[in-house]
């Protein structure tokens, strides 16, 4: 696929993504504010900056161990979406910038972390709400690999993703100032280092 198509199928499932966080704020937030900031979409105001470091830090180990140890002990890494990369090395940079930034880590963080999480909390409170959008996020993964993960493997992978999904709730709403881009930048991270495996056949 040319990279001119991948970034238009990125775009739309952007879009798509957005499309019931949109009408949500239509119908019950326009008022208040813009709808980017409603989402999360604003600049990152920092609180504690050696804990804000710390928190990234954590992110990113979690996220290599379930790309690099979790998920290759359950499921068949030729499965998985970077798979789509497996031995094409520098070539395949760009099309895995545009799916690991914008094509999945945009459009999930909008939904998750951007509309849940935020409507979520606002309803439950910080714990109980954090906690559900993970629980969430957990489960949404779990599913995509249920089929080739089995039980066990099923199990860790909600484990983990959901963890992740709570941590980066935790990143955004208590050290980012409400801002997603926090834990849209560690998403996007965590998939390249994924892609840049499968590009020169690490994994």
């Amino acid at each position: 696929m040319q990279i001119f198509e991948l970034l238009i199928s990125a775009i739309i499932q952007v879009v798509l993504f957005s499309s019931i966080p949109f009408t949500w704020w239509i119908v019950s937030g326009r008022k208040n504010s813009n709808f980017l900031y409603w989402l999360g979409l604003r600049k990152i105001i920092i609180k504690d900056k050696q804990k804000y470091i710390k928190s990234c830090v954590g992110m990113i180990l979690l996220l290599a161990i379930a790309a690099f140890v979790i998920m290759p002990s359950f499921i068949d890494t030729s499965k998985n979406a970077t798979s789509q990369y497996a031995g094409q090395g520098m070539s395949a940079f760009i099309p895995a910038l545009i799916f690991s930034f914008i094509k999945t880590g945009l459009s999930e963080e909008i939904f998750f972390r951007g509309f849940l999480t935020k409507r979520l909390i606002n309803k439950f409170g910080f714990r109980v709400g954090n906690s559900i959008q993970g629980l969430l996020f957990g489960l949404m993964h779990g599913i995509f690999f249920c089929s080739i993960a089995g039980v066990l493997g099923t199990i860790t992978i909600i484990a983990f993703t959901g963890a992740s999904g709570w941590l980066s709730g935790w990143i955004n709403e208590k050290q980012s100032g409400g801002s997603i881009v926090s834990s849209w930048l560690l998403h996007g991270l965590g998939n390249i280092i994924t892609s840049i495996a499968a590009m020169f056949n690490f994994i």
